[in-house]
């Protein structure tokens, strides 16, 4: 009877641990709405190696979705992910920080918030053969020729942009002299970095710490309240500049899922930030142990939303309420220069047709006419078809204003100028163009 009883028993427990070793999922899909090599792309292959590891999740694939500080990833999880209870997307004050800088049409309100994962300081470096020694030597510059200096950084809007403002701000230079460079991810900047194409760089500490390690690069302070252990660089604090930041890093699942997926996810995150791979992971990597689930974390975007505004309008990034093109937005700043360039080429075009030239097909009245319509259909119809098919109509109608014997050719030439203005401006220069019903082609 003994035996038979520890033999029930084992059999019990050995279930057990089997049951345990199960994933909780059979697959979660990691969004990392940047390019390869930055901090969202790490924490993401992070999450991956902890989850599969530990056996929470069979598999976790990663994809990246970069552009516009998160904001075209978050575009498209928002549209293809709605009701899907296995994907999710890393976020953080970087995408808030976007949102607000280029006026995005989806906002973090429209996901399902499950958690807050980590914090990270930063850092500001120089390539190694930077004539700054010390922080001391880049602020006299920067007091100088503010824009002489180039900041390389993530996105626009994100966190490394806000740090070289409230340093510009700290030290009496407006922030709105400093030349910041963005770059799509944390591999595009340091690349420039440690090429030399900018004077100095900002980024979280993760990315940098290796080549600062290396001596490739020279760090010339880190973001923290005090200096690191391992890490012989002097804080912000330390050198005079009064000034503590700190990033941070969440994951939210896509809209549209119900009570109970939203559960399991939050499980799955918690059993993962419990395990001993992520502890390992959060002191490999310097990240600060940030985790806040649920609705705390909701209350949380909110508030830190509402400070990100408030700090990018402070910091004159183009968010505040002057005249400048940059305080009406990246599109229409676009389509009025536009208008400049048409206007001049219509009056260059009207001077120069004189009484001994025969006289244009078009009189100097009718090409300001339809230039004005090709703008008007533009600023009218791209918000609702796209910016492709709105600048289609405009320059198609442009080169009518000029010369009308020839609508097909003129009709191809603007298809192919309409694309590559796009790939040029919203792929290549990240401007929030929007794409309209050809986003998934384009």
């Amino acid at each position: 009877m003994h035996r038979a009883l520890t033999t029930i028993v084992f059999c019990l427990a050995a279930t057990g641990v089997v049951a345990a070793q199960q994933p909780h999922l059979d697959q979660l899909r990691l969004i990392a709405p940047a390019a390869p090599g930055g901090g969202w792309d790490q924490t993401a292959r992070v999450m991956q190696q902890v989850l599969q590891r530990s056996g929470i999740v069979r598999t976790a694939p990663v994809e990246n979705i970069p552009g516009a500080a998160g904001t075209i990833g978050l575009a498209r999880f928002v549209g293809s992910e709605q009701g899907r209870d296995d994907a999710v997307l890393v976020s953080g004050l970087i995408m808030l920080g976007g949102i607000v800088m280029h006026r995005s049409p989806v906002t973090l309100h429209e996901v399902t918030p499950i958690a807050r994962l980590t914090g990270e300081y930063e850092a500001i470096v120089v390539p190694a053969n930077s004539p700054f020694r010390t922080l001391a030597d880049m602020i006299r510059a920067l007091k100088e020729r503010p824009e002489a200096l180039s900041w390389g950084g993530g996105s626009a809007g994100g966190s490394d942009q806000i740090l070289a403002g409230l340093v510009a701000e700290a030290v009496g230079v407006p922030p709105g002299r400093i030349n910041y460079v963005a770059f799509s991810g944390g591999g595009e900047s340091l690349s420039a970095i440690l090429g030399g194409q900018v004077s100095l760089g900002i980024n979280g500490l993760a990315e940098l710490e290796p080549q600062i390690q290396a001596g490739t690069v020279r760090a010339l302070a880190v973001s923290s309240a005090e200096r690191l252990l391992g890490l012989d660089v002097p804080t912000l604090r330390e050198q005079g500049v009064d000034l503590e930041f700190e990033n941070w890093r969440s994951v939210v699942a896509p809209p549209g899922i119900g009570a109970r997926e939203r559960q399991r996810l939050e499980s799955v995150i918690a059993a993962m930030v419990a395990t001993p791979e992520w502890r390992d992971a959060l002191a490999r990597y310097r990240w600060i142990d940030r985790y806040l689930p649920g609705e705390k974390f909701s209350q949380f975007v909110d508030g830190e939303e509402t400070r990100v505004r408030t700090t990018l309008m402070q910091l004159d990034t183009g968010q505040g309420s002057g005249g400048t093109l940059a305080s009406v937005g990246a599109y229409p700043a676009f389509v009025l220069t536009g208008l400049a360039i048409c206007a001049i080429a219509a009056l260059v075009v009207g001077r120069g047709a004189t009484a001994a030239t025969p006289r244009p097909r078009i009189a100097l009245s009718g090409t300001v006419w339809w230039i004005g319509v090709a703008l008007v259909v533009n600023l009218a119809m791209a918000e609702s078809i796209g910016f492709v098919p709105a600048s289609t109509a405009m320059f198609w109608l442009t080169a009518r204003a000029f010369d009308d014997r020839h609508p097909m050719r003129d009709a191809v030439f603007a298809v192919v100028m309409a694309i590559g203005a796009y790939l040029l401006f919203g792929r290549l220069l990240q401007l929030p163009l929007p794409a309209g019903p050809l986003e998934g082609w384009l």
